[in-house]
């Protein structure tokens, strides 16, 4: 009997289910607890005051956000927990990648900062610039975002 009980006690902690947890990739220097909003100069585009903000569920997004991102800071990947509703990208889902694989998603309220990701494997440097001449040719074209 007593192993029973023992048995049930692991099975009930082991169900519990884990929270998503989502990146956002930068160059502005944070600290868990703070919040990111919008309303400030958006890390890509136009720069102009962003209507979104932006959060992922895969590291590699995370990663390429960080790397992208305006401005001469050290490159960040946060972890962070929104604080009402978000919803896929526009940019990386319908347009280009059907299903959302990237698990790009944006929302208009804050993210809480709860850590850092500090050790991961950014891209190759020609990776990073290949990326950054398609981005200016898409500019050129004057192709924008959905979130500007």
């Amino acid at each position: 009997m007593e192993q029973n009980k023992n048995e049930q006690k692991l099975s009930e902690q082991g169900s519990s289910p884990f929270a998503q947890t989502y990146f956002h990739g930068t160059r502005a220097d944070l600290k868990v607890g703070d919040l990111i909003e919008v309303g400030f100069n958006s890390n890509y585009g136009q720069q102009k005051n962003a209507k979104y903000i932006f959060l992922t569920a895969t590291l590699d997004a995370a990663i390429w956000g960080a790397e992208l991102a305006f401005g001469e800071g050290r490159e960040r990947i946060y972890l962070v927990e929104p604080t009402g509703a978000i919803e896929d990208d526009p940019d990386l889902t319908d347009k280009k990648f059907p299903g959302n694989p990237t698990k790009s998603y944006r929302s208009t309220q804050p993210f809480k900062v709860v850590g850092e990701v500090t050790i991961w494997q950014g891209h190759p440097v020609e990776q990073i610039k290949s990326m950054k001449d398609h981005l200016e040719k898409l500019k050129e074209q004057g192709i924008n975002s959905l979130n500007d």
